[in-house]
């Protein structure tokens, strides 16, 4: 009977989970195949980080707990999470360097200025070093080290909403293979990070013990209804900050 249960592969938190990484294979198909569909890329990408918040849930709620599913959501995390964000990266390179609409493959390496599209795949990379260190780093239970990879995703996948909308306030601050480069370089390096990150996973709804968690969520709700879609960079850069302020607070609380 344990066996049976051990290995029962479709429980309805891993069928969550599948549809994580149906909805990252889907986005990573529209962000290679044509440069305007990365706002369906990213709505993607979206999908797939509600899945991934509902399968933990779930999880948690039906006490249905197994090593397959800690292993099918690294391996959908690495795609939603990891190649469909480094597609997307790819793909405003692309556009941005060349002009081209479709990235085509004799480009990449065709000449030095191409060779500034290769940091798309610190993207992936990065992410599976952060993924696989999550897996086996016991000090990541309740909180985590670096930043996760579905912000992450978000984050570089809501750059290009921003590039889509040339009235938009942040286009032409985002709009330059500089900004794009260094949001790539960056980002990787703050998903092996040590900083302590705050988790936006509820174990239950009330407000003590989740005080961090409804303030920050309340901060990203005014965020959303004074900017609309540009507000989503300025989130993830928000909880950066707030779990660095959280983690000095902690600092200077236990210093005293």
């Amino acid at each position: 009977m344990s066996m049976n249960k051990k290995f029962r592969i479709f429980s309805f938190p891993n069928i969550i989970t599948l549809l994580n990484l149906l909805s990252g294979s889907i986005a990573l198909l529209l962000a290679i195949t044509d440069f305007t569909l990365l706002p369906w890329a990213t709505a993607f990408i979206l999908f797939a980080a509600i899945f991934d918040f509902l399968d933990g849930f779930t999880a948690r709620l039906l006490h249905s707990y197994s090593k397959i599913g800690e292993q099918l959501d690294s391996l959908a995390d690495l795609v939603s999470f990891g190649m469909a964000p480094g597609a997307v990266s790819l793909s405003i390179l692309n556009k941005q360097l060349f002009g081209d609409i479709r990235i085509v493959p004799e480009t990449i390496l065709s000449s030095p200025e191409s060779l500034l599209m290769l940091t798309a795949f610190l993207i992936p990379a990065f992410s599976a070093l952060r993924l696989a260190k999550f897996n086996i780093d016991t000090r990541q239970k309740e909180s985590f080290l670096g930043l996760p990879t579905p912000a992450n995703a978000i984050g570089i996948a809501s750059l290009a909403l921003i590039i889509s909308n040339p009235a938009g306030t942040l286009h032409s601050l985002v709009n330059t293979p500089l900004c794009i480069i260094s949001v790539n370089i960056l980002f990787s390096v703050l998903l092996i990070t040590e900083i302590p990150m705050f988790s936006l996973k509820f174990k239950h709804f009330r407000f003590r013990g989740n005080e961090n968690r409804y303030i920050f969520l309340f901060l990203s709700l005014i965020g959303i209804i004074l900017f609309q879609i540009e507000s989503i960079p300025v989130i993830i850069v928000l909880y950066i900050l707030f779990s660095v302020i959280l983690l000095l607070l902690k600092t200077k609380k236990s210093g005293n």
